[in-house]
């Protein structure tokens, strides 16, 4: 039996609905997926995270935001929560509203086991097509394992990866820099990892 095609969703439907949500979504092409809940350690790596952040980036012209401001793509017709997003200079808005920023330069997300795949791949994709965003950290809650990716030319996305707890990560677009222990000093790792 064949099954039923799917209903597109324009971008005003999603976001009407998403208005009125109770959990979070996220919006490609006309479908909506649903974002997992956040651990202990997901919150508390964000939480630390941000705050770390913003205070390195105080007096800048640069903003942090956190894991409830989306960002767009109007390329890929994407809609995302990241779990916090850099902007430098005039934060720039979807349409009228001022919760979609469509100008990201610098994208954190905390993997989890769901969905660290995806995180890496399509997502990273989608960001990519943002014409602002220059840089992507993945931050894994389950070991100490970051991943810095930035542009150094247009097509032309360096990797580096950091496992030691003593490792400082240096972004390549602001002026911050972190240190693994800093952000995984609250971190609770299950007894087998």
């Amino acid at each position: 039996m064949q099954q039923p095609a799917l209903k597109y969703i324009t971008p005003e439907e999603y976001l009407a609905m998403e208005d009125t949500a109770e959990s979070k979504h996220e919006y490609y092409h006309g479908e909506i997926f649903a974002i997992a809940g956040a651990s202990q350690n997901h919150n508390r790596l964000t939480l630390d995270l941000g705050t770390d952040a913003n205070l390195a980036l105080k007096g800048s012209k640069c903003e942090v935001y956190m894991n409830d401001m989306k960002v767009w793509s109007k390329a890929k017709i994407f809609f995302a929560y990241p779990d916090l997003t850099i902007v430098c200079g005039k934060a720039e808005f979807y349409e009228d509203r001022d919760d979609i920023l469509a100008n990201p330069l610098v994208i954190f997300e905390v993997l989890s086991k769901s969905t660290k795949s995806y995180d890496r791949a399509e997502k990273f994709d989608f960001y990519r097509s943002i014409p602002t965003f220059q840089e992507y950290i993945l931050i894994d809650q389950h070991r100490i394992h970051v991943e810095q990716r930035y542009m150094e030319t247009r097509n032309k996305w360096i990797l580096l990866e950091y496992n030691q707890i003593t490792d400082v990560i240096k972004l390549a677009k602001v002026d911050i820099q972190i240190p693994l222990q800093e952000i995984y000093r609250r971190v609770e790792f299950a007894e087998s990892q």
